[in-house]
């Protein structure tokens, strides 16, 4: 007997061969496969992969029913498609869910392939199970993603656009609500139709080069009007589709609110009038566009008179209301094309472009004259402000916007100078008036703090004894390089500067001191009359600063008279007749000074706590020879005496004056022909020598 193993036949090796090949197939593809007898639902067949997902071996899987392997609850659930199979020999698919022993789930697709004899009859079923779990999960996930997306499409402030090849696709309802269409009507729309038409030629050539940026842009809305918007593009996939995604933003608001950020950086709060900062700007263009077409221009530089009365005696808010009316009325009375700013203050400007001749200036000056004036009525007070205004002309008076600004500044200080409701075009000597005043000032401030000024004092005396009677305090400035100075050389600086008031307040306090060391000297005591300015009178509370001066000094008050002009007693008569009662309530004598020369209305005489009417010179000075001096003259002693108050005259050059005014019953005299302003010193002398026998 041989041991030599028979060879295999050709097609017995064959087969082998075969079905070696078809089971290293099998457990290779990424596919679970298994083949079941038909009736019995035993395995003949399982490969590795469809094998080890239910725990077993290829080996062990066979002889082994479906329910056996997979379970009898998915048996049950996959049995009506098995027995389709079986008896009616078609292929069956359908998808199951298994949970792995992890715990995560799983999604199979499972086909049924009958495998018939050649009667045709199923003898067995090939299961074939793929994982489609990717797939689900990835579908899973698109379906939560455009869930999310359409949430935010409704949820979202901000319009959203979908398109394709600029066709409108979807679009949320705040776009639909921005721009007034509803969505069916934008779907299949052409997306530049929506754009403003100045903004197409962009737009479209953003979505031509697919650039994903943000940027400013308009759209038109259902009615036709423009709506700002700012755009950002993007390009992203939907449903396999490339799309075009626009966020619509709505910046009117932001827009708005620029503007107005703009605005107030450019015009001032109050009158909304230009500022300073955007005048300038303008002016500089106006004037680099004079040069190319060699057009004049002019600058009005307004200041208001009596505005600081305004607001010391009715308040800031009054104030205001009286700058916003200015405002108004300079607006309505400037040409088209002209400009005006508020510099600050109660200071105005206005630029008058392209101007022909000087009466044009002229025309818009007396217009502003005529408007500018603002009567006040407020707590039964009628107080008013008038403009002064400055002239610089380009280019007569200066090339550059400082130049013209400074000369137009300067002439308007000459205009003040000159009175109420006045204007004055700029001249070149005022450029050297102007440094002067410059140079005035600065040492009017050192000479303040060094103890320069002094006080000389004119005696005034009765007329038929020539007994002293009272002694004006005269202000004088010994300068370290000019000498003593009056006051025409000073006082017109401190009154255009803010020194007249401290100047004032040392005149006062230096005139009791005066007072208290004559007396302890043993001179006669006779009031001491001090000159208040107009801007130390208008002090809130001045009468209690004089109360303070006596106080700390420890005068009586009729030691002190205070002279003011008809001027101050006029601007503000129930202001006025205040403070006076005021200052009578504490022993000080009041006067009148240069008397004749004003505009005090005779009524008011009868009402105004007064002691005395002195007569200005310029009507002494005419005695005895001028008619009219002697008519006005002789009609203000003989209305004094009538009013009750003391009359005095001042000037007094000559022996005839004297006699003249002795004889009318003038009061008081004093001049040259009395004593000149004296030192305090010399006065001492001059009053002791007048006391001999």
């Amino acid at each position: 007997m041989s041991d030599r193993v028979p060879a295999l036949s050709d097609p017995h090796r064959q087969a082998l061969e075969e079905a070696a090949r078809f089971r290293l197939l099998g457990d290779n593809v990424p596919v679970l496969i298994a083949q079941f007898e038909a009736g019995t639902n035993r395995c003949l067949y399982a490969n590795r992969l469809y094998a080890e997902t239910f725990g077993l071996t290829p080996e062990t899987a066979i002889g082994k029913t479906f329910a056996e392997i997979i379970g009898p609850e998915a048996a049950a659930q996959i049995e009506p498609a098995v027995q389709r199979v079986n008896e009616e020999g078609r292929a069956a698919t359908y998808e199951r869910t298994v949970t792995r022993p992890n715990g995560e789930l799983q999604w199979l697709e499972v086909n049924l392939l009958p495998h018939l004899d050649e009667q045709g009859r199923t003898v067995a079923a090939f299961v074939l199970i793929s994982d489609i779990s990717k797939h689900r999960r990835a579908e899973q996930a698109l379906r939560e993603s455009e869930s999310r997306l359409e949430k935010f499409l409704h949820a979202t402030v901000e319009g959203i656009v979908f398109h394709h090849q600029g066709s409108i696709t979807d679009a949320n309802p705040p776009l639909c609500a921005l721009i007034g269409h509803s969505r069916d009507e934008l779907v299949g729309r052409f997306v530049l139709d929506f754009v403003a038409p100045g903004e197409r030629a962009r737009v479209e050539a953003v979505m031509r080069q697919g650039q994903e940026l943000r940027y400013d842009s308009a759209i038109v809305h259902r009615d036709g009007h423009i709506i700002p918007v700012e755009l950002i593009a993007r390009t992203l996939q939907r449903d396999g589709t490339t799309l075009r995604m626009n966020i619509v933003r709505d910046i009117r608001d932001r827009l708005a609110a620029q503007a107005r950020i703009h605005h107030l950086a450019h015009h001032d709060a109050l009158t909304g009038l230009m500022n300073r900062v955007a005048f300038m700007e303008r002016l500089q263009g106006s004037l680099q566009r004079a040069r190319r077409s060699d057009d004049q221009l002019a600058l009005l530089f307004i200041d208001l008179n009596n505005f600081k009365r305004v607001n010391d005696s009715l308040g800031h808010l009054e104030g205001d209301r009286v700058l916003v009316t200015v405002a108004e009325r300079l607006r309505t009375c400037l040409r088209a094309g002209d400009h005006v700013a508020r510099f600050g203050g109660d200071e105005f400007v206005v630029l008058l472009d392209t101007l022909h001749q000087r009466d044009d200036v002229l025309a818009v000056v007396q217009a502003v004259l005529r408007v500018v004036e603002v009567p006040v009525e407020a707590h039964g007070r009628s107080l008013s402000v008038t403009p002064s205004i400055g002239i610089a002309l380009y280019p007569e008076h200066g090339d550059n916007a400082d130049a013209l600004l400074q000369h137009a500044d300067t002439a308007m200080y000459e205009a003040k100078a000159r009175g109420d409701k006045q204007f004055q075009f700029f001249r070149p000597e005022m450029a050297q008036s102007a440094y002067a005043d410059l140079v005035i000032e600065s040492q009017l401030r050192d000479a303040l703090a060094r103890g320069e000024f002094e006080l000389f004092f004119q005696p005034q005396v009765e007329p038929v004894h020539g007994a002293l009677v009272g002694a004006e305090a005269l202000i004088r400035w010994r300068h370290p390089e000019r000498g003593l100075l009056t006051p025409d050389s000073f006082i017109a600086v401190a009154e255009r500067h803010p020194l007249m008031v401290p100047l004032s307040q040392w005149v006062l306090r230096q005139a009791a001191l005066q007072a208290q060391a004559w007396h302890e000297a043993g001179v006669p005591q006779v009031p001491v009359a001090v000159n208040l300015s107009h801007l130390q009178f208008r002090i809130d509370g001045f009468a209690d600063t004089v109360a303070q001066v006596i106080d700390e000094v420890g005068i009586p008050a009729g030691w002190l008279q205070l002279e003011l002009t008809e001027r101050m007693l006029m601007d503000d008569v129930r202001s006025a007749t205040a403070t006076l009662h005021d200052l009578r309530r504490l022993g000080v004598s009041i006067a009148v000074d240069d008397f004749g020369t004003g505009h005090t209305a005779l009524a008011h005489l009868t009402q105004l706590p007064l002691d005395k009417l002195k007569i200005d010179q310029s009507f002494v000075a005419g005695l005895p020879h001028d008619p009219g001096a002697m008519a006005v003259t002789r009609a203000i002693v003989q209305m004094a005496q009538g009013l009750g108050l003391r009359v005095g005259a001042e000037g007094v050059r000559r022996r005839e004056q004297w006699q003249l005014l002795q004889a009318w019953g003038c009061q008081e005299l004093q001049g040259e022909l009395v004593a000149p302003a004296l030192s305090a010193g010399d006065f001492v002398q001059w009053a002791l020598q007048r006391q001999r026998p």
